[in-house]
C-alpha cells in the first residue's frame, strides 16, 4: 500500500540530538576522550576569560567544533556555522541543542583567536598523547615523518613584484594583472595579500602554488601524530621540521626514522646519526 504524501512539518521532537546518534558511531568514543581532557582543561580556561561582562562561546564548544573541522575537512568557520544549523550529529559533538542559536561566524572567529593566543592548542593536544600514553599505544621507539602542502587562500594575481605598487582598478579584490613572459620567483616577488605565503611546487611538472608546509611526526606502533608544525614552504623546511619536532620527544634512546626520497640529504641523515636516529630513507636515484 501506498503511503501518503503529507508536506506538513511538524512542530515538537521527542528525540534528543544523542537519540539520533547510532551507539556505534565512530564520534561516540572520541567525544569521550575529548571531554576527559576539557575537564583538565578547565582551569585553564577559568583562568583566561574575565569575571564579569557578556558570556562568550563556551571553550569546550569552541574545540569540539574545531576538532569537527579537522574530522571532516571542512574548509571554513562559515561552512562549519552552516553544517551547524543542520546536522544533528554535528550539534551533538559540540554540545548544542536542536534550538541552540548557531554563532555567527565572524563571533566564532574572534573566539577562536583567543584560544590559539592562549596555546590551549598546544595544550589540549599534549593532554591527548597523555592519554595514549597512559594507555600504552605510543611508540618511543620507532616514528614516521611526512610533510605536505598547504594551499593558501591567495590569488595568483596576488603574486606580484615586491617594488611594485598595487595597480589602479575599479575592483581591487580582482586586479587585472598581466604577468605572461615574466619571471616570478620568492626572491622578487610576494603575494600582496599573503606576505608569508611561497610560489612552491610538489614535484616536477607539478604546477607552482602559493602554499604553506605542514609537517607531522608518528609513532609507528598504532600511527598516531605525535608531533606537529607549519612552515614557510621551501625545498629544506620538511628536513628541518623533521629535526625540530624529533627534538621535542621524550627519552634519549635509539630510535629509527622513515622517511620518503625527499629526506635523502646528506646533512640530514648526519644530523640524525649524530643524535643516535638510524634513519630509513630512501636512497634517491
Amino acid at each position: 500500500m501506498r503511503g501518503d504524501l503529507l508536506d506538513n512539518e511538524g512542530m515538537f521532537s521527542y528525540l534528543t540530538p544523542a537519540q539520533r546518534v547510532p551507539k556505534d558511531h565512530a564520534l561516540r568514543p572520541i567525544r569521550l576522550l575529548v571531554d576527559e581532557v576539557l575537564i583538565e582543561l578547565s582551569p585553564v580556561f577559568q583562568r583566561m576569560y574575565a569575571r564579569t561582562g557578556r558570556p562568550s562561546i563556551p571553550p569546550e564548544r569552541l574545540i569540539r567544533a574545531l576538532i569537527l573541522m579537522m574530522l571532516y575537512s571542512i574548509r571554513s568557520e562559515r561552512q562549519l556555522m552552516e553544517q551547524l544549523n543542520f546536522n544533528i550529529l554535528f550539534r551533538w559533538f559540540v554540545g548544542l541543542n536542536m534550538d541552540d542559536r548557531v554563532w555567527d561566524a565572524t563571533v566564532y572567529t574572534k573566539n577562536r583567536a583567543r584560544l590559539l593566543k592562549g596555546h590551549v592548542d598546544e595544550r589540549f593536544f599534549n593532554a591527548i598523547l597523555a592519554q595514549a600514553r597512559e594507555k600504552g599505544l605510543l611508540s618511543e621507539e620507532h616514528f614516521t615523518v611526512d610533510g605536505t602542502l598547504i594551499e593558501a587562500w591567495a590569488s595568483q594575481k596576488s603574486f606580484q613584484r615586491k617594488d611594485r605598487p598595487k595597480p589602479p582598478t575599479d575592483d581591487p579584490g580582482n586586479a587585472d594583472v598581466d604577468f605572461r613572459g615574466e619571471k616570478r620567483t620568492n626572491d622578487t616577488h610576494e603575494s600582496k595579500t599573503d606576505p608569508q605565503a611561497r610560489l612552491f611546487r610538489k614535484a616536477r611538472g607539478h604546477e607552482a602554488k602559493l602554499c604553506y608546509m605542514g609537517h607531522v611526526l608518528m609513532e609507528n606502533r598504532n600511527g598516531l601524530a605525535v608531533g606537529g608544525v607549519a612552515t614557510i614552504a621551501s625545498g629544506y623546511a620538511e628536513r628541518e621540521a623533521a629535526l625540530e619536532l624529533l627534538s621535542e620527544q621524550p627519552g634519549n634512546g635509539r630510535w629509527t626514522l622513515a622517511a620518503d626520497k625527499a629526506y635523502d640529504e646528506a646533512d640530514f641523515v648526519r644530523a640524525l646519526r649524530e643524535t643516535r636516529i638510524t634513519g630509513r630513507v630512501p636512497i634517491f636515484v
